[in-house]
């Protein structure tokens, strides 16, 4: 231990004087109350900060990247090609900060020597599943590899709505509705944590387009930002207690989100009460004194930044009264009540843990399986029949294994990247491909069947192939990864021209979607069949096969709006120039509220195919539809029937839509469920339709106003109103407060 603290004493010297002392400090004193796990978190984290000296202090608010970088070095006590490192203090009992990416899994930093651990599917796979248990089971799982590794900090909790289809993160993220988005990553969030680890929610806030990320002003009408965005951060919150917030790149209204009082002390923790602590993001702090009065309270990977600027400039600042004590007494105490809170303190991690691949690898598969959204099936050319006898799969690398996205969320496979020399492969690459190979796959459900591969390299060629097959499933790959962007929503490297020449050649022609968020099908009238399969993980090709053979009867439902053509969309072109990154420019959301479908519905576009929409191998009717106010709340009620052949799952969705008021946009999604039905069985069905989504924000009280009328509340299959049953309520003007509770009625 004495070796490990005198190197740590060391690193911290050579980067700032004001640690050269660190390796004297005081004696370990003979009570530590804050210890005790009969006090509360609160009175823990107070009781620790009196404790310590302003030197054990400052450490907390400052984490280390855990690689090198550039001329650094990392500090020996950090975990090798980890995303952070905060020092403990080890005289009071508090371990340090073992930081890691991200909300798909342990990612690993590049270098020798890469940790390769189980892979989610993307966030978007996930929130297609529109079920919350699937997304605790996964946050489960993931924070369980992380603890076995040897972290206690997981950097995930991604909820910035999909503004921006071409968006390269949008794979990270949980599509355009804060309701379905909120709720989804809130109960990722509280999977995580429950192997007493801490979870960040971000990118707080508005980081929803990778171009010029760094220097763009995000703009917004205040009351509209709270109605989409925050209100996606602020459900995710309620949901999970989310021990940290990760503050964006980007500038919001103004000022730096790191350094944006209105978003950190007003809103986050003023108005949401929010007791953790913020960390920026790697390279997103640009302050001393601005960042730390107006709110951030830990520095990450300080080297991605121009200075260390909670460093030696802090304690000066502290010294001179241009940062109060107090400011940063309360950054400590929020950092460590987080850690007493979910168990840090109380249950120290350790690395070498050991993992279970082959039952995570499960909880992945399955995650995959429920968030497939099959598109298209005409003529029911799916599922596959186990007679089939010719089948030909075509491109995709389908033959070695499934796409995945690229950048910081990026998880290493076991066994190595399957698909070799892919570009870019450096940061955000490498192009990585898990080990799961769907022609592998798709070959052990059809042991009895010719299964020819070609690699779609040439379209004539493959034409060829499926000309010879009674069905021919084209893979086509959309990789996207963090600090880029989709250029267009068209599929990359020629691949609508080989979808449409194997059309051409085969009536009974299936394309499976490998992408990271809409992308335009040219092509979709010549297909028969289209699924959806997102970055489907660490098992995500036998997921793959189980749907299109029919073992797992798809039941996922789009998380987000498909233009028909980017003109749709409120910006048909990205802003900013990717090859002028430090230019400074400003996009304004005059959109508002109206995101995606309500984008959509306001403007009467008719969508490629819209949010919510799913298909399944069987069929579903509602009926008894009615709704009703019950304890402040309104409660919709209506049956389910599966009226086919076979068990399935359905996600019927509620609307609301006021009669005279006037929203954003027509509509909103006010709730949902997801019921599974034998052939013939019916359910009955409660929706509790969440309030704020009943109401306008009005900025200047602060508050949430449903005003006094009749709404429409429709049932149906997605937002285009498939199969949908309406039925109108009276709601009384009613008032909330700033976090929805009741504060008054009329």
């Amino acid at each position: 231990m004495r070796i490990r603290s005198t190197l740590l004493a060391a690193a911290l010297a050579t980067a700032f004087p004001l640690f050269a002392n660190a390796a004297s400090t005081p004696p370990e004193p003979a009570q530590k109350p804050w210890l005790d796990r009969a006090l509360s978190a609160d009175q823990r984290a107070q009781l620790a900060v009196k404790a310590m000296t302003q030197e054990e202090k400052l450490r907390w608010v400052m984490a280390y990247f855990g690689n090198d970088f550039g001329k650094g070095k990392r500090i020996p006590e950090s975990l090798v090609q980890s995303a952070g490192y905060v020092p403990g203090t080890p005289r009071l009992g508090l371990p340090a900060l073992f930081e890691t990416d991200a909300g798909l899994g342990v990612a690993s930093q590049a270098g020798p020597n890469v940790r390769e651990r189980t892979s989610l599917p993307s966030g978007l796979a996930t929130a297609s599943t529109w079920d919350p248990k699937v997304a605790y089971a996964g946050g489960a799982m993931i924070g369980s590899e992380a603890r076995a590794s040897g972290f206690n900090v997981m950097l995930a909790g991604g909820v910035n709505l999909m503004r921006e289809p071409r968006n390269g993160r949008n794979f990270e993220y949980a599509g355009e509705d804060p309701l379905l988005a909120g709720i989804m990553v809130g109960h990722a969030i509280k999977g995580i944590e429950s192997n007493n680890i801490i979870s960040t929610l971000k990118h707080y806030a508005l980081n929803d387009q990778e171009t010029g990320r760094n220097e763009l002003d995000a703009r917004i009408d205040k009351a509209a930002f709270r109605m989409s965005d925050l209100l996606a951060m602020q459900l995710a919150f309620e949901q999970s207690d989310a021990g940290s917030v990760m503050c964006s790149y980007n500038r919001v209204n103004g000022p730096y989100a790191c350094e944006n009082d209105y978003l950190l002390n007003q809103v986050l923790k003023r108005d949401w009460g929010f007791k953790g602590f913020v960390m920026s993001d790697w390279g997103a702090t640009h302050s001393t004194v601005a960042a730390a009065n107006n709110g951030l309270d830990q520095q990450s990977g300080h080297e991605f930044d121009k200075s260390p600027y909670f460093g030696g400039a802090l304690q000066e600042a502290i010294k001179t009264g241009a940062v109060p004590q107090a400011r940063l007494d309360d950054m400590v105490t929020r950092i460590l009540r987080a850690m007493f809170a979910k168990g840090v303190v109380d249950n120290p991690v350790k690395e070498g843990g050991a993992i279970d691949f082959a039952k995570n690898g499960a909880v992945s598969r399955t995650t995959a399986e429920e968030g497939m959204v099959l598109l298209k099936n005409d003529n029911r050319v799916l599922p596959l029949a186990k007679t089939v006898r010719t089948i030909a799969v075509i491109g995709g690398h389908a033959d070695a294994g499934v796409l995945a996205g690229g950048g910081s969320s990026l998880v290493y496979p076991v066994g190595g990247n399957a698909v070799k020399g892919l570009k870019p492969d450096t940061w955000p690459g490498p192009v990585m491909y898990h080990n799961s190979s769907p022609l592998r796959a798709i070959r052990a459900q059809a042991p009895n069947a010719k299964v020819v591969y070609d690699d779609g390299l040439d379209a004539a060629r493959a034409a060829r192939v499926a000309s010879q097959a009674d069905v021919a499933l084209v893979f086509a790959t959309q990789w996207v990864g963090e600090a880029l962007d989709a250029t267009s929503l068209a599929l990359p490297d020629r691949q609508d021209d080989l979808i449409a020449q194997v059309a051409g050649a085969n009536q009974r022609t299936v394309v499976v979607l490998e992408n990271g968020g809409p992308v335009a099908m040219p092509w979709l009238a010549k297909v028969p069949a289209v699924l959806e399969t997102w970055y489907p993980g660490t098992s995500g090709g036998e997921a793959i096969a189980n749907v299109l053979f029919g073992n797992v009867n798809p039941s996922g439902h789009l998380p987000a709006t498909f233009p028909a053509a980017e003109q749709q969309l409120p910006r048909p072109k990205v802003d900013g120039d990717p090859a002028q990154p430090e230019m400074q420019f400003a996009v304004d959301y005059t959109e508002g509220a109206a995101v995606g479908y309500k984008w959509f519905d306001l403007k009467g576009h008719k969508p490629l195919f819209p949010f919510g929409h799913g298909l399944s191998y069987t069929t579903f009717s509602y009926s008894g539809l009615s709704s009703q106010m019950k304890d402040g709340r309104l409660h919709v009620r209506f049956k389910v029937t599966n009226t086919g052949s076979v068990a399935g799952k359905d996600v019927p969705q509620v609307y609301v839509a006021p009669v005279s008021a006037k929203w954003e946009a027509p509509k909103r999604l006010g709730g949902w469920d997801k019921v599974a039905l034998q052939p013939g069985e019916s359910k009955e069905v409660e929706v509790t339709v969440e309030p704020r989504v009943l109401a306008m924000f009005d900025e200047t009280s602060r508050t949430w106003r449903t005003a006094k009328g009749k709404y429409k509340v429709t049932l149906a299959e997605d937002a285009a109103g498939t199969n949908a049953s309406s039925v109108t309520v009276d709601l009384p003007a009613s008032t909330l407060d700033v976090r929805g509770r009741a504060r008054a009625a009329r």
